[in-house]
């Protein structure tokens, strides 16, 4: 740093002040403090830089240190991104809990008779010392590094084609940008609401205790889980959801069945319905609904994720930042030389999609040539009890899109598994088919491991195997899945 004062050079080195108030040529150390970031930058310039550190992020910018490029990774979360530290896992430990204690409470009838006494204290312990290091990335960072990439904390946005900024520094790319941001928790406009201590995601995972109640808003998959997994450990919880049922983008059928097993377990649940107005006062939440009033003790809400693209700087790259999501090509570009992969894209908010994307982009940046993407087959499961997997389209969706569709379903209860299984044993399997070629284009697989059963109706899906194949196919006795032949018959 030739030309600037000793004291600037020392703090900069040292790391004690951000590499632009060291670059103030000619000003003292402490007036240097007083010039403007933008104007002075660090540049620097790496191969690829990775905006964004979520599931696929990571993925991606380890693969690319580790084949030798020079690699920063930017984020100003945690390294891992909203799955393990918010999301998946911790969710999942939740409802792993709930579930046992649900079980617990089906032996009377099945083994004998046993007391169940939940405890959210373990749950709270596992999820900080199991789940997230109590909310410290650093052995994600670690992960990363010791791949040869380099780690900024801090918010990136971008400034130019293959430029990038953050933390005081500017990164040039020569090879690529991936942009893997992931989206945030969608608040809708209700009255009130944003004067409110409200819960999301993030704030229920990171829970003490059970509430002693808890109203919902948002009835989809991230609503439903955490509302059963709460009402479980004794919680009185209220679901309010805008759409005519439980889970909206799944078959009508599923969120019905949900709906139903939500009322045995006393959750209430209030669909079709419109909030007005969201009051608190003395520790008590207040929802307007339909000329009543529901009450609770704490208030999340579950309304989808949202994403933020002006703020992200795509129109640097020539693109329209208002947009809900960016749409990559069959490698994953939305411009020359950089990439989208994960939520932001739009093409299912699951890490499995964004670990896929990752794999494609970053074997298209290393000058491979990969697969084409698909998403004609993307699985996803709702983990409640019982648990809704579901791939490709529904029969709304065939049917809107021009499709002879064919539908078969079954009964889980009425199989030779589901019988035996007894308690908690509710569920069905649902099968569309494009008639003209033979193939089931979606399915749906609810029930107490109707997230495995999905992998075989999965494959059915990605690979068009024709459905006279399927039904020649011998299926386990006696297995959940066995019940995918039954819903083949009932094809029609």
């Amino acid at each position: 740093m030739v030309g600037y004062t000793e004291e600037a050079q020392l703090g900069w080195r040292a790391g004690r002040v951000p590499a632009w108030v060291a670059m103030a040529a000619g000003r003292t150390f402490r007036n240097a403090a007083l010039i403007n970031e933008e104007e002075f930058l660090m540049v620097e310039t790496v191969d690829v830089v990775v905006l964004g550190m979520g599931p696929g992020g990571e993925a991606a910018a380890g693969d690319l240190a580790e084949a030798g490029l020079s690699v920063v990774g930017i984020d100003a979360r945690l390294v891992g991104g909203e799955c393990p530290y918010y999301g998946c896992i911790p969710s999942k430990m939740m409802i792993r809990a709930g579930n046992s204690l649900a079980e617990g409470r089906r032996i009377r009838g099945l083994a004998g008779v046993a007391v169940v006494r939940p405890d959210w204290a373990p749950v709270a312990e596992r999820i900080r010392s199991e789940a997230t290091d109590n909310w410290d990335d650093t052995v994600a960072v670690e992960r990363f590094t010791s791949k040869g990439g380099r780690f900024v904390r801090g918010r990136g946005t971008i400034t130019g084609p293959l430029t990038v900024s953050a933390a005081g520094q500017e990164f040039t790319a020569r090879r690529a940008i991936i942009i893997n941001t992931g989206t945030e928790p969608a608040i809708p406009p209700i009255p009130g609401l944003a004067d409110v201590p409200y819960w999301t995601n993030r704030e229920a995972v990171a829970a003490v205790e059970a509430p002693e109640s808890l109203i919902v808003v948002g009835g989809g998959a991230i609503g439903a889980e955490l509302a059963q997994a709460f009402a479980r450990f004794g919680s009185k919880v209220s679901v309010l959801e805008a759409a005519p049922g439980l889970l909206p983008p799944e078959e009508p059928d599923a969120g019905k069945l949900l709906g139903d097993v939500f009322a045995e377990e006393g959750i209430d649940v209030h669909v079709g319905v419109r909030i007005e107005r969201v009051h608190h006062s003395a520790g008590t939440f207040k929802v307007d609904v339909g000329g009543s009033t529901v009450t609770a003790g704490k208030l999340l809400v579950a309304t989808g994720r949202t994403t933020n693209l002006d703020a992200l700087g795509v129109a640097a790259l020539g693109l329209d930042p208002a947009p809900r999501f960016l749409d990559p090509d069959a490698q994953m570009r939305i411009a020359d030389g950089v990439y989208a992969i994960g939520d932001i894209t739009g093409k299912g908010a699951f890490t499995h999609v964004s670990m896929y994307q990752a794999a494609i982009a970053a074997a298209h940046i290393l000058g491979q040539d990969p697969d084409p993407a698909e998403y004609h087959a993307v699985p996803r499961v709702t983990f409640t009890d019982p648990e809704i997997g579901s791939v490709g389209m529904t029969e709304a969706q065939a049917r809107a899109g021009g499709l002879n569709v064919r539908v078969g379903s079954t009964d889980l209860t009425t199989s030779a598994r589901g019988w035996i299984h007894k308690s908690g044993n509710q569920g069905f399997i649902k099968l569309v088919e494009d008639a003209d070629c033979g193939v089931l284009v979606g399915a749906t697989s609810a029930g107490p491991a109707g997230g495995e059963v999905l992998s075989a109706l999965t494959l059915a899906v990605h690979a068009r195997i024709p459905v006279s194949t399927l039904r020649r196919m011998i299926y386990a006795y006696p297995t959940f899945h066995r019940a995918i032949e039954d819903a083949l018959d009932g094809l029609e």
